[in-house]
């Protein structure tokens, strides 16, 4: 499922009409998950935010706990990919499917909250999304980022609310070019 959020007809927020003169326009993308608002936090990180609002494509691996943050997502990102976790129910499984999937600047991207044990992830999940280049999940907060044989990339962005064992939470942007995710970074979040 792909949910559109505001300025998802194609212009910018304010109206304006990007040019370019080549094929592919690089769309910038924020991965998140875990962020169990308001139950581990009131509020997610000003960071995350920020980064959000710049992206043009925002990921939700699940868990949000509460529908009023999955609102203020689709009033802020300008298009959202997003799934139900664990802990979410009522209307936020209602809105959200327990997979979605997105074609992105070529990439394509599947997005589920939970994976399984750690021990032969990358296995499982490439016989789960054959057809997938990217895999975003959730569900441990421990940020993880591997390939599968066949070449499915894994990413986990972690939590920006609920470190658990890491030193810090966490959060991914990263840029899709032409097929290529390039330029992935998990960025820490103090609280």
């Amino acid at each position: 499922m792909v949910r559109e959020g505001a300025g998802g007809t194609g212009h910018g927020r304010h109206g304006e009409v990007a040019v370019c003169d080549h094929d592919h326009v690089p769309v910038t993308l924020v991965f998140t998950a875990d962020t169990h608002v308001p139950r581990r936090a009131r509020d997610l990180p000003r960071a995350l935010w920020a980064a959000i609002d710049a992206a043009d494509v925002v990921v939700h691996a699940g868990d949000w706990v509460d529908v009023a943050l999955l609102d203020r997502f689709e009033e802020r990102a300008r298009r959202l990919v997003a799934v139900h976790g664990n802990n979410d129910h009522g209307p936020l499984r209602q809105r959200l499917p327990e997979v979605a999937r997105a074609e992105i600047e070529g990439i394509r991207l599947a997005v589920v909250h939970e994976t399984g044990d750690k021990k032969g992830r990358e296995a499982r999940c490439a016989a789960r999304f054959p057809d997938t280049d990217l895999l975003v999940f959730g569900h441990s907060h421990i940020p993880w980022d591997t390939t599968a044989d066949t070449g499915l990339r894994l990413v986990n962005p972690g939590s920006p609310t609920d470190r658990r064992r890491q030193p810090h939470g966490t959060f991914v942007t990263a840029v899709a070019d032409d097929g290529v995710l390039r330029d992935l970074t998990f960025h820490p979040v103090q609280r």
